[in-house]
């Protein structure tokens, strides 16, 4: 186990692989919001429009919780985005008609037209991020997706 000690002597060996996900994410976070401006959208926002894409697109619309669980996003926010989203014209919610506690989400024509070219926009900054590795087919890239997966797919307990 390591002490507190062993972490900040690494840190000053070099960053670590935490800061590293850190500083990634945040640099797509604020590239993302800054390529969709133009486009009226948020990173969040296109998340949940990109998201429910592709769920309708590969079956029947997600519900919210369907959509917090795919996109890590708390299901209050999801609730809050989901929301303001409908008040802007871009998506649709329902009942879920086999599942009264559930809420079905679906684009509207205008979310599909807003939609469509953020994900142009998105698979641009992709690219770019990845041209370092070789670019988006590259078996580094395919790694690179390997290995973030199972370090989302680790359960973290903060009590140990």
């Amino acid at each position: 186990m390591a002490t507190v000690a062993m972490y900040i002597i690494r840190m000053r060996e070099g960053p670590t692989p935490g800061h590293l996900v850190w500083r990634l994410s945040m640099k797509w976070r604020v590239a993302v919001d800054r390529a969709l401006a133009p486009l009226g959208l948020t990173h969040a926002q296109y998340v949940v429009l990109a998201s429910v894409l592709d769920r309708q697109s590969a079956g029947p619309s997600p519900s919210q919780r369907e959509l917090a669980d795919h996109t890590g996003l708390e299901a209050l926010y999801i609730s809050k985005l989901v929301r303001a989203l409908e008040a802007d014209g871009l998506l649709h919610r329902a009942r879920d008609p086999h599942d009264s506690r559930a809420v079905r989400l679906t684009l509207s024509d205008r979310g599909r037209e807003t939609v469509r070219p953020a994900i142009v926009t998105v698979r641009r900054l992709m690219d770019q991020l990845l041209t370092p590795l070789g670019g988006l087919d590259d078996h580094r890239v395919a790694a690179l997706v390997r290995d973030l997966t199972a370090l989302l797919d680790t359960p973290l307990d903060p009590e140990h």
